[in-house]
């Protein structure tokens, strides 16, 4: 078991992601942002909603994880952003000690 994670949220443009993306980076809260185009579909306000998004996955430290959501919400657009924290339960040794000391 490691003490990384995954923290994934969605945005619906590329200056928001990137300013996001940034912002976590810069304040350690993350090692590593990466973003990737997706198409959502999804319920919102009573009906079916088909979006066009990226998704932004954060590499981490477990313990970064409440620190990481209050910046996501603080930068984030949405009033009900998804915001996800993954556990990372296992991966190459070298790549997560990465993580941790990056956190740091």
């Amino acid at each position: 078991m490691s003490g990384a994670c995954i923290v994934m949220t969605t945005v619906s443009g590329e200056q928001q992601a990137k300013a996001i993306a940034t912002a976590v980076i810069e304040a350690r809260l993350a090692a590593c942002a990466q973003t990737m185009p997706i198409a959502s579909c999804y319920w919102w306000d009573g009906k079916v909603v088909d979006d066009a998004e990226l998704l932004i996955l954060f590499k981490t430290a477990a313990d970064k994880y409440p620190a990481l959501e209050t910046k996501i919400l603080e930068l984030h657009p949405y009033d009900t952003p998804e915001i996800i924290r993954l556990p990372v339960d296992g991966g190459f040794g070298k790549y997560l000690a990465w993580i941790e000391k990056e956190t740091r």
